[in-house]
């Protein structure tokens, strides 16, 4: 677990401004309790943008999504991972390809695809298993666009539901991409340059907008 539970380039965990927050928020008896308000510090503490500049390995790493107050799937998920490691509580990075059916049709055209390769998430070490959750959508979000907000107990996974408050498919899960100790930056950068050439291009351009 020596792996799961150091500071690494982008879980840097032991980072200041990331372990401030986590003696802030890791509240709770147990690890499951601190891994729990971890979770929703991330979930609703940082905003949820996914026009980022993604040549920018800044927005991979998690105390740089803290100090944004914004970032996207793995920026989050690097952050609630790097927060548990700070907690004291063991923790990774997962991926997976998903189908985004109610994507904006804003953010459909800028990354020309409904599909979201290497969707991040982060899996905690609590009570014996590894328990993944999925702090990407912050609470505001999920109510404007009428998506479920995504609980987390730190016993069951906390992952995308198949649809939304009204019935209409959401998230489809269609590959594992695998689990790691750090995020793989410079895979996911390269497999985004091929799946989002009118994204990735824009570098610091695709910054300039918001879903606030």
């Amino acid at each position: 677990m020596n792996e799961f539970l150091a500071s690494a380039d982008y879980v840097d965990s032991g980072h200041p401004r990331v372990t401030g927050f986590a003696r802030e928020h890791a509240r709770g008896a147990g690890e499951r309790e601190r891994g729990v308000a971890l979770y929703y510090a991330v979930r609703d503490g940082v905003r949820y943008n996914p026009f980022l500049d993604f040549s920018d390995e800044r927005v991979f790493r998690a105390s740089d999504t803290l100090a944004a107050g914004e970032g996207f799937c793995i920026g989050k998920a690097a952050l609630l991972a790097a927060m548990a490691r700070a907690a004291g509580i063991a923790a990774r990075v997962g991926f997976a390809d998903v189908k985004n059916h109610l994507t904006t049709p804003r953010l459909a055209e800028r990354m020309g695809s409904d599909l979201f390769v290497y969707h991040g998430f982060t899996e905690l070490w609590l009570e014996g298993r590894w328990v993944k959750a999925t702090p990407a959508f912050n609470l505001d979000l999920c109510h404007k666009f009428r998506v479920r907000p995504l609980e987390f107990d730190g016993r069951e996974d906390s992952i995308f539901h198949p649809f939304d408050e009204d019935e209409r498919r959401h998230m489809e899960y269609l590959r594992e991409r695998g689990s790691f100790a750090d995020v793989p930056v410079a895979e996911i950068q390269r497999v985004f340059r091929e799946a989002y050439p009118a994204l990735y291009s824009l570098g610091r351009d695709a910054a300039k907008e918001t879903f606030a």
